[in-house]
């Protein structure tokens, strides 16, 4: 299922949180810290309780129905 919409990130590795904000899912970090805890954030498929997560090109993040894929920068 490829419908997730790309996200470019501008360094090799992006930490969850951050990401979650970059792609717009989410307004804060207050926010990022709220919805992972609560399991509501998916990395390939998995759960992710870290808001640290270190994110690379190619994974994929769910939220609330929303898919975005980690993208290389330009």
């Amino acid at each position: 299922m490829s419908d997730a919409v790309d996200v470019p990130i501008d360094d090799d590795v992006i930490r969850l949180g951050q990401f979650l904000k970059l792609a717009n899912l989410i307004d804060s970090g207050a926010e990022a810290k709220t919805v992972i805890a609560s399991g509501l954030v998916r990395v390939n498929d998995e759960v992710e309780l870290r808001r640290g997560r270190q994110l690379q090109a190619g994974d994929i993040v769910v939220l609330a129905g929303h898919r975005v894929r980690v993208a290389p920068g330009r």
